[in-house]
């Protein structure tokens, strides 16, 4: 089974960071790949003339990971996206990647198919608005996403602390909808 699995979080060994992990520790055996947000940067749109809208090769910052990322997506059986909530939304790193698909699936609808075929689970590392990451999630799976929302305080643990998998219940949790826990 081929795994992709995002780590939207800039901090580097935080909560995110170690959910991602965990998750691609638990699919040894598979092939998995991962990706850190603390390791790169994407641009986001608007620092151009939108050369994306004429041809989607065209875009200035085509050599960032966006096209990496998004062929990981399209070629796995499944993608695991980590998210963080940021003031109720999914951090800026999950806006910037959707933004920038036009100059990876403009004008490619096989591509598009194939991306939206890939089964996806959110991880929302969150306390709060749940409603908001669901309806940002909805825009990857145009259907009802299957999330996780965990919230650092359900598990006596404080969010910037990044200790949230020292807790064996929340492993657990992870884990259970991963459908991996034994």
């Amino acid at each position: 089974m081929r795994i992709t699995i995002i780590s939207f979080s800039n901090r580097e060994n935080g909560n995110c960071q170690s959910i991602a992990k965990l998750a691609a520790e638990a699919y040894a055996g598979n092939e998995v790949k991962v990706f850190f947000f603390s390791d790169f940067a994407l641009t986001s749109c608007g620092k151009c003339d939108n050369q994306c809208f004429h041809n989607r090769t065209s875009c200035p910052y085509i050599s960032d990971m966006t096209y990496e990322i998004y062929d990981s997506i399209a070629n796995s059986d499944l993608a695991v996206f980590v998210v963080p909530n940021y003031c109720g939304y999914p951090c800026s790193n999950f806006f910037v990647l959707n933004e920038r698909s036009l100059c990876y699936f403009g004008g490619r609808q096989d591509l598009l198919d194939k991306y939206e075929d890939v089964q996806k689970k959110f991880i929302a590392v969150s306390n709060s608005e749940a409603d908001n990451m669901a309806a940002a999630f909805s825009y990857q799976t145009y259907a009802t996403p299957d999330i996780l929302y965990l919230a650092s305080k359900t598990y006596g643990k404080k969010s910037l602390a990044g200790d949230l998998m020292e807790s064996e219940e929340a492993r657990k949790d992870v884990l259970d909808f991963l459908r991996l826990y034994s």
